[in-house]
C-alpha cells in the first residue's frame, strides 16, 4: 500500500460534485484524510471561483490505473474533455503525490504535479499531511507553504455544506 495525496477541484457546482467524489473515494478506498476545501480564482482562464480539497488515501493500485479509475471519476460527474484544457470543470481530480515516486506518464500523469506551486494545491495538502516531504526537494509540506507567498494567491475557507 502506498499514500497518495490527491488534489479535487470544482467551479462548476462543486457542492455537489465535491462531496459526491469524496463519497465515491471513500466507497472505493476506504478511510481517507480531507482537507478543509478553500476557495480561489480560477488559474489558466477567466472563470468562475474554483473550490479546491485534498485527499489522502491509500491504495495497491498503480498509478496509471489509479489515474484511470481519476478520469473515469471525473467523467460521472460530468467532466467534458472536448473543451480547452483550461476551462470551467464539474470536477478534477489530480494525483498530486503517490507516495515519493516521481513520473512523468501517460494522461497527464505528472507526479508529483507542478499545480502544487499554487496555493489551491499547497494549502490543502499541508493541511493534512505538514510532515510530508516534497520526493524532489525534500522539504515538508509545511516548510513549503511556510514560505509561499499567501497574498499572491488569496484562499478563503469555505463549507461544502448547502
Amino acid at each position: 500500500m502506498v499514500r497518495v495525496y490527491l488534489s479535487l477541484g470544482s467551479n462548476l457546482e462543486p457542492r455537489r460534485y465535491l462531496p459526491a467524489a469524496i463519497a465515491e473515494l471513500r466507497a472505493r478506498f476506504g478511510e481517507l484524510t480531507v482537507s478543509p476545501a478553500y476557495r480561489s480564482k480560477s488559474v489558466g482562464f477567466d472563470g468562475a471561483d474554483f473550490i479546491n480539497l485534498a485527499v489522502g488515501l491509500d491504495t495497491d493500485l498503480p498509478p496509471e490505473v489509479l489515474n484511470d479509475w481519476l478520469h473515469a471519476l471525473e467523467d460521472r460527474h460530468g467532466r467534458r474533455r472536448d473543451v480547452p484544457r483550461y476551462a470551467d470543470r464539474t470536477l478534477d481530480v489530480d494525483i498530486v503525490f503517490y507516495g515519493a515516486l516521481v513520473l512523468d506518464g501517460p494522461g497527464h500523469l505528472q507526479v508529483p504535479r507542478k499545480e502544487l506551486r499554487h496555493a489551491f494545491v499547497l494549502r490543502p495538502i499541508a493541511d493534512i499531511a505538514p510532515a510530508f516531504r516534497h520526493p524532489q526537494s525534500g522539504r515538508s509540506m509545511a516548510e513549503l507553504w511556510a514560505a509561499f507567498p499567501a497574498t499572491s494567491e488569496p484562499l478563503q475557507v469555505e463549507s461544502l455544506a448547502d
